[in-house]
């Protein structure tokens, strides 16, 4: 805002009054005592001589005292301003010692004689004197005192009239007082700031929730990184094992067999392929899964469960068994079932084929004994587990030569197996199983297993 916005209410300063009209010439020049601003003094009358004083007459001087002096008129006090309303002293009518005046006495009555004195009488009147009030003139000799015009003079700016009484000097124009900014608004011209407020309760609430979440994460990061080694490094052989017994009923069962499994060049000639689940079986004992050879080609193992589930591809022509078994043998006997398995080809033998599971209302209710296709077992020796897989064809029809899936999958093979596919079915979702179930005890590479 600019300087003459801010004094837009301010009361203007009016000029200063011009000075009073001179009085007019009298008919006769006032002499030194009828002009006020003329300096009046009181002659001093001087020392009477002292007479001689005869020498002969010590004692009597001393006997009469010191020839008597006139004491010395002594200097009259300053004269002081008239107080406010108090009438003005007379002024004398002649100089004292001056002669008396011959003409006619006046008919008005006589004024005692004032002291004056020049500078005093005319601080005093100064005032009156500016603005035109002077003290009446007495005779009729004196001047008709000029009348002030019937307009009112404008009033006198502060400042600039002589100091006078105190009841009669004007009340003081208040300087305008510029008005405080209101709390929360910028100077300038830029746009008013918004006011600060304490942060409430909710603030306060959200930016505690909010330190306390990033503690949380900056602990479990640390603890993280503080137990990177122990977390990171490859869980031990034994370690391994000993989770493997417990994957069947520690994982979900969509781990182990997911409900679709898709196979990328897993097909004759590289074609893909892709299975859907179309039921599990209960885990139950391993006795009324296998042939009777089978069984107890893997009885030295134990059994602590058998897990199974089937699958169909996508043209529902071919339906496969998978299943899993957990034994309870320790890692020599796992190997040592394993050595028996590939040096003596139990996993090629025809009467040691596993039994397939034909869900009824599915479509490989009719899946039985008659219509095995190609299989495979394997032998795992760092979980305690056997992995086999066996397919046929959806529709139940019989099959005279079956044939192994490693057999089947050899390039240029030109069997039933090879070119239906089945054996490819077979091989990889048991590698599909078999990968899972290591992952699931914690295995980092598979091994080697016979078939």
């Amino acid at each position: 805002m600019s300087t003459d916005a801010e004094f837009a209410d301010a009361q203007p300063v009016p000029p200063i009054p011009p000075q009073p009209p001179r009085r007019p010439a009298a008919a006769a020049a006032p002499g030194p005592a009828d002009d006020p601003q003329t300096a009046v003094l009181r002659r001093v009358p001087p020392e009477p001589p002292m007479p001689p004083v005869p020498p002969s007459a010590p004692a009597a001087r001393a006997a009469t005292g010191p020839h008597p002096v006139p004491p010395r008129p002594a200097v009259p006090p300053r004269a002081q301003p008239p107080a406010a309303g108090a009438p003005l002293p007379p002024r004398p009518d002649r100089v004292p010692g001056s002669p008396v005046p011959t003409g006619p006495a006046t008919t008005g009555p006589s004024q005692p004689t004032a002291f004056r004195d020049t500078a005093a009488f005319h601080l005093a009147r100064s005032q009156d004197l500016w603005t035109g009030a002077g003290e009446p003139a007495t005779g009729p000799s004196a001047p008709p005192r000029p009348r002030r015009p019937d307009f009112a003079a404008p009033p006198a700016a502060p400042g600039s009239m002589p100091p006078g009484p105190a009841a009669g000097r004007p009340s003081p124009v208040p300087w305008p007082r510029t008005p405080r900014p209101h709390q929360g608004v910028a100077h300038g011209h830029g746009a008013p700031a918004a006011p600060f407020r304490r942060p409430g309760a909710r603030v306060l609430t959200a930016a505690a929730c909010l330190i306390l979440g990033i503690g949380l994460i900056g602990g479990a990061a640390a603890g993280s990184w503080l137990t990177e080694d122990a977390s990171g490094a490859a869980p031990t052989a034994e370690a391994v094992f000993t989770k493997g017994r417990d994957v069947w009923h520690d994982t979900p069962v969509d781990t182990l067999f997911p409900r679709t499994v898709k196979g990328l060049g897993a097909g004759p000639g590289g074609a893909d392929r892709t299975w859907t689940r179309t039921a599990v079986a209960p885990d139950t004992g391993c006795t009324a899964a296998y042939d009777p050879k089978l069984a107890a080609a893997l009885a030295p193992a134990g059994c602590v469960r058998l897990v199974r589930a089937t699958y169909v591809d996508a043209t529902r022509s071919a339906v496969i068994t998978v299943g899993a078994q957990i034994t309870k043998a320790d890692p020599a006997g796992m190997m040592a079932l394993n050595t028996r398995f590939s040096s003596k080809n139990l996993g090629t033998r025809t009467d040691l084929m596993p039994l397939p599971y034909a869900a009824k209302g599915t479509v490989a209710e009719d899946f039985g004994r008659e219509g095995r296709v190609s299989w495979t077992v394997r032998v795992l020796t760092d979980i305690p587990a056997v992995v086999y897989a066996v397919s046929g064809f959806a529709d139940g029809r019989t099959f005279t030569e079956p044939q192994p899936a490693e057999a089947a999958v050899r390039p240029g093979a030109t069997t039933a197996p090879a070119e239906s596919g089945l054996g490819h079915d077979a091989k990889d979702l048991a590698d599909r199983v078999e990968a899972d179930f290591r992952k699931a005890a914690g295995s980092p590479t598979p091994t080697r297993q016979a078939s």
